[in-house]
């Protein structure tokens, strides 16, 4: 069995790899801007009944890979907070 892929296998491997990309920048603006209202929100202000998902999603972006974070600091034009 050989290793050559016909045209239409390459076209749909190409449309898969765009949608795969295009899901992934809506992604990275998700939590980008997830990132900008964690960095932003004051734990104390929040009811009880949000505090606990705010630290879950806390935790989830700490958890992230630095440079995932990075571009999704990117994708909605945040700095990251350095202090």
């Amino acid at each position: 069995m050989g290793l050559r892929m016909n045209r239409q296998e390459v076209e749909l491997l190409s449309k898969e790899i765009e949608m795969l990309m295009s899901e992934r920048s809506n992604l990275l603006r998700v939590v980008g801007a997830a990132a900008v209202l964690v960095t932003n929100t004051d734990a104390a202000s929040l009811p009880p009944g949000v505090v606990n998902a705010a630290e879950v999603l806390s935790e989830m972006l700490n958890a992230l890979p630095e440079e995932t974070l990075k571009d999704a600091l990117d994708s909605v034009h945040a700095e990251p907070d350095v202090s």
